[in-house]
């Protein structure tokens, strides 16, 4: 018997419905569906309601869009639990599964991996930690980005990047997006930021709306530390994908750097990451 966290969007009506559907065949097929009491309550489960630690669970159900799966992946923290991801979003860069095929797909994770049925794709985390002169660093980490951004509209922020301990440059930007290679199709791209193989391990640094000549990204290597300062009088932001995490004040310092665990996404099927950029882009083949 397996223990299987479901993890639902709250206001989709369609992902309270395939929480049932999935607990359902869970439980008939001999298995053990929960959820965390927030989850259960918001869409009326209250027969899975479980008060119990995530990283307990055996499986993850993520039923939702690309948020939820990221809300899946803050929840398990630094444990090794493997995630499905059923696609109930717009784009769905990280979901694997269609609604109507989540009853076969948990069938098919259930006849084994040695059956050739799914394999798990790893996604490297960024683990940011946050420097003060008066306090521990807390650390927080990110599946797609670490962005740390202006807090008053119409002012730019002031931050200077170390790379390894030596000062690269100072900037003056609306803020700047330290993402991963999973988070380079998320804001990076829309601040023109390139799209990197989730396959690779680097950290990916883009500008927000730079009032500088230098307006490029980089692509640093894992083993590179990056830190940023906030350098002027204006504070910032630190957030951790898309969740306020810190207020940043001069002389603050944020650091970045490969976590030392990582995403565990199921995959059923062997379509390249080059095969579903295009398919959600509908590009065409020539």
């Amino acid at each position: 018997m397996s223990s299987v966290l479901l993890v639902a969007h709250h206001d989709r009506l369609e992902a309270g419905a395939l929480a049932r559907v999935a607990a359902d065949w869970l439980r008939a097929h001999g298995h053990e569906p929960w959820m965390m009491p927030d989850d259960a309550v918001a869409l009326s489960l209250d027969d899975l309601v479980a008060e119990r630690n995530p990283g307990s669970a055996d499986l993850a159900l993520s039923l939702g869009g690309d948020g939820t799966m990221l809300r899946t992946v803050k929840l398990l923290g630094e444990l090794a639990v493997p995630i499905i991801g059923v696609n109930v979003g717009l784009l769905g860069y990280l979901t694997e599964v269609e609604p109507d095929s989540l009853c076969p797909a948990l069938d098919r994770y259930f006849a084994g991996e040695v059956a050739g049925e799914w394999h798990i794709d790893e996604r490297m985390l960024l683990a940011t930690s946050v420097r003060r002169a008066d306090e521990a660093p807390p650390t927080y980490f990110a599946l797609n980005e670490a962005v740390i951004e202006k807090q008053d509209s119409g002012h730019t922020v002031r931050l200077q990047v170390w790379i390894d301990g030596a000062p690269f440059t100072s900037y003056a930007a609306d803020g700047l997006i330290l993402a991963t290679p999973t988070g380079s199709t998320a804001y990076s791209m829309s601040a023109r930021g390139p799209v990197l193989s989730p396959r690779l391990r680097a950290v990916l640094l883009t500008p927000v709306s730079p009032h500088m000549l230098f307006d490029r990204s980089l692509v640093i290597d894992p083993s590179e530390l990056v830190e940023v300062e906030v350098i002027g009088h204006r504070s910032a932001t630190l957030s951790i994908d898309g969740q306020p995490a810190a207020t940043l004040s001069m002389g603050d310092r944020v650091s970045v750097a490969p976590a030392r665990h990582v995403a565990r996404f199921v995959r059923f099927g062997d379509r390249r990451f080059h095969q579903i950029l295009k398919a959600k882009f509908g590009l065409a083949d020539r």
